[in-house]
């Protein structure tokens, strides 16, 4: 069973660090250097000295965590963070909009024991890069801390649970904080018993899938291995458990968008080489010239709402190009794949493993750049790989892009599908808009805590 608790959150005294919108952040993997920057710039006690401290000149791998660390003690000592008096569910909405209308995604934050994936009833969807676990890891031995909330959905086709801690809103207020891109956070504290035992006993026998955050999961997971190792941790360890925002499948407010991939090192191809190499497998037509035109391109990949189309572009010859799945394409992702017909009904998994893989012969490659908006495939394709610190935390290579592929994202059910069959969609497979706010609330690793 899925075993949830009501936790005593740290959080920010704002008669001390002043407006919440100064010290919150975005998640750490989508903070580019400008970004932090700005946000070192905007308070002293903004979360990003936390979750994405700055390299110093002269810096020891390890030393920007120990930096962390010493704000992240320091803030608790001098009253910047406080404990919540008592053990609590926090009720997160988020207010945005999106095509034109103004939603509402509904969710609650607590901490969810961690199992290793496979074993219980939390399931990722998504593979995982080396990479930010150890980078995670690092920040979590020397803090002792969730600072940022893993995405969690679960099925819940009435949101009874949600309705339960609805109801224990009436005449509170909340925190509150408009982003940088309009999305009003709203955070209740819900303390009453027979509201979390009401929510602990609902979601007992309920799967959790990870929609977000799977390499911060499996980070406190292998946290929580060396703990027992050492013999350290007991049953009641806070280590034992991961801070996880939890959401309905079934909530009007959930909404995925696109990652789109912009592939390093890839061969210098028109688009006549290019189509050539999909022959068969895929029917091609040229749709646009120019890096311009990419939101263009995804406006007819959207209309078509098919998994199987996708639109690629050469740089050689500046052009971009519509690909749909063919049969004989079908076949040959069976052919090729052991996984099972939902995963390879996939467009990133047909990106991935047909189109990159197989027919273009592009096997061990560096991680794609990842980008969220189609005016930044356009904008990435004319400056090139110049960005520093990418979505997976690669380093930039300062070349070129010489080829690009735009592809539907996945959809909330094949999340849960491909999940409970044990499988894992390639990397970057969903992005759940909007991101969940890092400084919200904090979820303290350390026993003494309390």
């Amino acid at each position: 069973m899925a075993i949830v608790q009501a936790f005593r959150g740290w959080l920010y005294d704002l008669s001390r660090v002043g407006k919440l919108a100064d010290v919150t952040a975005p998640p750490y993997d989508i903070i580019d250097p400008q970004r932090q920057i700005e946000l070192y710039s905007r308070h002293p006690a903004n979360v990003v000295r936390l979750i994405l401290n700055q390299w110093q000149d002269g810096d020891e791998p390890e030393d920007r965590y120990r930096r962390a660390a010493e704000f992240w003690r320091g803030w608790k000592r001098n009253g910047t963070v406080a404990a919540d008096k008592s053990s609590a569910f926090y009720v997160y909405h988020q207010v945005f909009a999106h095509q034109g209308t103004v939603l509402t995604r509904r969710g609650f934050i607590c901490r969810l024991q961690i199992e290793p994936f496979g074993s219980g009833h939390v399931y990722p969807h998504e593979a995982t890069h080396a990479g930010p676990k150890q980078d995670r890891l690092l920040l979590m031995r020397a803090c002792r801390a969730n600072f940022s909330p893993i995405f969690g959905l679960m099925p819940d086709a009435d949101n009874e649970v949600q309705s339960v801690l609805e109801r224990s809103l009436e005449d509170t207020t909340p925190l509150q904080v408009t982003d940088e891109n309009g999305v009003v956070h709203r955070l209740w504290s819900v303390t009453d018993i027979a509201a979390i035992s009401q929510v602990i006993s609902l979601m007992g026998p309920k799967p959790i899938f990870i929609a977000d955050g799977h390499h911060r999961y499996e980070t406190a997971w292998n946290y929580r291995q060396e703990l027992a190792s050492q013999g350290v941790l007991t049953a009641e360890h806070p280590a034992n458990f991961v801070m996880t925002a939890c959401f309905s499948m079934n909530d009007p407010g959930l909404v995925v968008l696109p990652t789109h991939r912009l592939l390093r090192q890839a061969p210098n191809l028109d688009r006549h080489q290019f189509v050539e190499q999909l022959q068969g497998c895929f029917d091609c037509e040229p749709v646009a010239k120019g890096p311009q035109a990419a939101p263009d391109v995804w406006e007819l990949i959207e209309m078509e709402d098919q998994q199987t189309t996708m639109g690629f572009y050469t740089a050689r010859d500046q052009c971009w190009t519509l690909a749909r799945l063919t049969e004989t394409g079908r076949r040959r992702m069976e052919e090729i794949s052991e996984a099972s017909s939902s995963w390879n009904g996939l467009g990133v998994s047909i990106l991935h493993k047909l189109a990159i893989e197989h027919l273009l012969g592009l096997k061990d490659m560096p991680t794609p750049l990842y980008v969220r908006g189609e005016n930044e495939v356009a904008r990435f394709l004319v400056e090139g790989d110049v960005t520093g610190r990418d979505l997976t935390g690669q380093q930039a290579s300062g070349e070129m892009f010489n080829l690009a592929a735009m592809v539907m994202p996945a959809r909330v059910q094949d999340v849960a599908d491909i999940s409970m069959l044990g499988e894992r969609m390639p990397a970057k497979s969903t992005y759940f808009f909007p991101k969940l706010l890092t400084g919200l609330v904090f979820h303290s690793l350390a026993e003494d805590d309390g």
